[in-house]
């Protein structure tokens, strides 16, 4: 099957010309000869994407789709839906990535000879990296005449189980193989539950290998993504490619930001066997990632992930990868296992978590979990798999620490020494962003003696401000300062509001309640000196901007300068545009369109890859393109030398013809913004080629360019102002609360 089967939609052609949709539905009114829809509905319809790339090269309107969207839409388009198409891809760049001369030999000739050679060779491949599950799998999904949703998509769903902690075994779902139990699958990405007592449940793994006529369809795709894999490695792809999709559907997983997976790594401490029972896209294992002689175990409910997470591993590192498919809770995978580390974001506040099928489970050794309390069936599934001295870290939310129905399996965990320490973090850390999550970090107890301590701490004071997030590297200094002194004497120095090392004793009471907050000494109020010197320096502050304020000026028509786009000066060699990446060296800091928005220093992080990042350098410009705000940012000395996040454009203009805060200022304007914006369903996007200046002499530039940057020290000194604002009234009103302060 050729390209024909990839189809685009009007968002995607708009990406495709670098246009507005607007602009796409010109079109399709004003050319007849269009491309006719192929597919869609007649509200969103779709389009052959071979038959549009000809009609935009024809009309002028494309030189050459790049790269990167052109394999984004085949993926997007593929006729058996984005994740079969991702899984294809993710097999075969494993491939490229373990075995390149083998790719280049079996790709050579028609897309028919690709889809009869590969699979022996994808089968070659991931045996070797995830174990026989992957064959076995494959074997079952030829058995199944009525193949479910996930084998359609290349990722097998039986439930999944293991012995011995290795390679899980297949199994049919209608045919019990090796003495395992029938197992009903359930619907699609639910994983399944057992609908018979008897042995351990037996299950394929993950990633099934797909066969000659499911590759066929994806050939297009497979041959674009090696192009791909070419320029930027077959890893870097893959996170490319997984990212656009995870981006493109929002609201379908609940993703780990890389920041708290990086602490829960560092709190999960160096371990050889590690453990993600509820792995999602596999940010936890890929954050504990760090050796080639580690085992690392995934299991998910939802077969796409579980399929997508053990490709994402086996790109990552060297280290053994088992992925299963499976609901965790009804059907282990992996039930003898006993891991050095066990890392987990559980689903939260689930009701249909196996309590009625589960009462008499082994596992409930701190007591049987109530119906709401699916969180601590995950926590006591956690230390089951732990070994002696082993620790699991799971993210929570805040109410399992303090719900009542839950108040006798914490008494337990607390009296035997299995609960370490409870972390409060910041509001936004992770979604739900709207409320300050807790990470739980636990202890398989063995023959010495429970500690007589618990540590609790909370971090929630470095919560960000706006969109920004948390201030995560004030978060790890604090949780980590005090996680590795309670872990090395077993008592921590109390720092107020902060930290405390709370005996266990004193935490035993009708509630056992664990919220961080309720056992900190408050921190210590502002006293009256520092409440002044606030004042002091909020005074210079508001001084400042009314320095800084534009005199009013007398009434004037607006003047009529001849125009030209961003578009047509980056033709003409006055300003060099670049776009923001996904990867870089994970060391240099990232200027996000957060950190542009709120004004503040780089914040974020991106994943090391060998993609080459996006420096700034004083002078650039950087304009968020998404949220349909109007907003600039002139690059300073501080922010120099940050790599460009998503969702940013960097303008670099030519000093000789360009003054970079005139720039910033004219493309600052609310009018211009909404000429050159288009509107999705959800989200407004500007195209930065389509922003207007006036054509003026430099001279001239410099002058509206010395206007706009007071402009920005004015903006810069109300947020100053407005901090510093909220800081005094916060210690006004905890000076008069404790006695610092009085009323006169």
């Amino acid at each position: 099957m050729q390209d024909n089967a990839t189809e685009v939609t009007a968002a995607g052609i708009a990406r495709l010309a670098g246009v507005g949709r607007a602009a796409v539905s010109n079109w399709r009114r004003r050319h007849t000869d269009f491309p006719k829809p192929v597919g869609g509905t007649e509200t969103s319809p779709s389009f052959a994407l071979a038959e549009v790339e000809t009609w935009l090269r024809r009309q002028g309107k494309l030189a050459e789709v790049p790269l990167r969207e052109r394999v984004w839409q085949q993926l997007a388009g593929h006729p058996g839906g984005p994740v079969a198409a991702l899984a294809h891809a993710g097999c075969v760049l494993l491939l490229i990535h373990d075995r390149p001369t083998v790719w280049l030999e079996v790709s050579a000739g028609s897309d028919e000879r690709l889809a009869a050679m590969l699979p022996e060779a994808l089968r070659q491949v991931l045996v070797a990296r995830f174990g026989a599950g992957a064959e076995n799998a494959a074997v079952n999904a030829a058995v199944n005449t009525s193949p479910s949703r996930g084998s359609a998509t290349g990722v097998h769903t039986a439930v999944a189980g293991t012995s011995g902690g290795g390679p899980a075994a297949a199994v049919n779902t209608t045919h019990p193989v090796n003495g395992g139990r029938t197992v009903d699958t359930g619907r699609p990405g639910s994983g399944g539950r057992p609908v018979s007592s008897g042995r351990p449940v037996n299950t394929a793994g993950a990633v099934h290998i797909p066969t000659g006529p499911e590759i066929l369809p994806s050939a297009p795709l497979l041959r674009g993504a090696a192009e791909l894999a070419a320029e930027l490695g077959a890893r870097q792809t893959f996170e490319f490619l997984l990212g656009r999709h995870l981006d493109a559907n929002p609201r379908q997983y609940t993703l780990t930001p890389a920041e708290l997976a990086r602490l829960m790594a560092e709190l999960a401490g160096p371990a050889r066997t590690v453990l993600d029972p509820a792995c999602g896209t596999g940010a936890l294992l890929r954050a504990v990632a760090d050796r080639p002689d580690q085992e690392l175990y995934a299991q998910d409910s939802a077969p796409e992930l579980a399929a997508l997470t053990a490709l994402r591993l086996a790109l990552h590192t060297h280290a053994a990868v088992r992925g299963a498919a499976g609901d965790t809770l009804r059907a282990d995978a992996f039930a003898e296992l006993r891991a050095d580390a066990v890392v987990c974001h559980p689903p939260f506040n689930e009701r249909n978590w196996g309590h009625d099928e589960l009462a008499y489970d082994p596992r409930w050794e701190y007591g049987f979990p109530a119906r709401t309390e699916s969180e601590l069936a995950w926590v006591q599934h956690a230390l089951a798999r732990l070994r002696e001295g082993g620790t699991a870290v799971l993210l929570m939310p805040p109410a399992a620490a303090s719900r009542r129905s839950g108040r006798r399996i914490r008494a337990d965990l607390l009296r035997r020494g299995a609960l370490r320490a409870v972390l409060a973090l910041p509001v936004g850390a992770a979604p739900p962003y709207n409320i300050p999550l807790h990470l739980w970090v636990l202890h398989r107890p063995g023959r010495t003696p429970a500690q007589p301590e618990v540590l609790l701490a909370d971090a929630g004071q470095f919560a960000g401000e706006g969109r920004g997030g948390p201030d995560w590297r004030a978060v790890q200094e604090a949780v980590l300062d005090a996680w590795r002194a309670f872990d090395r004497d077993g008592t921590v120095e109390g720092r107020p509001g902060v930290a405390r090392s709370v005996p266990v004793i004193e935490l035993l009471d009708d509630d056992v309640d664990l919220a961080p907050a309720r056992h900190l000494p408050p921190a210590a109020a502002d006293g009256a000196e520092q409440l002044g010197a606030v004042r002091e320096r909020l005074g210079e502050t508001l001084r400042l901007t009314a320095d800084l304020t534009p005199a009013p000026s007398g009434a004037a028509q607006p003047t009529r300068w001849p125009l030209t786009t961003v578009g047509e000066l980056a033709r003409g060699g006055a300003v060099a545009l670049r776009a923001g990446g996904n990867g870089g060296h994970a060391r240099v800091p990232v200027l996000t369109d957060h950190d542009v928005l709120a004004g503040t220093a780089p914040s974020g992080t991106l994943p090391e890859s060998e993609e080459e990042a996006v420096l700034t350098e004083p002078g650039d410009v950087v304009v968020p393109v998404l949220g349909g705000g109007a907003v600039a940012r002139v690059i300073d000395e501080a922010t120099s030398g940050a790599a460009l996040g998503r969702n940013l454009v960097l303008l670099r203009p030519d000093a000789a013809a360009l003054d970079p805060w005139f720039l910033a200022g004219f493309l600052r304007g609310t009018a211009n913004n909404r000429q050159a914006s288009s509107y999705a369903s959800t989200a407004t996007r500007l195209d930065v080629r389509r922003l207007q200046l006036p054509r003026l002499p430099l001279d001239e530039q410099r002058r509206y360019g010395a206007r706009f940057r007071a402009l920005d020290e004015f903006e810069r000194a109300l947020r100053l102002a407005s901090r510093l604002g909220d800081q005094l009234v916060r210690g006004m009103y905890d000076g008069l609360t404790d006695g610092s302060v009085t009323p006169d």
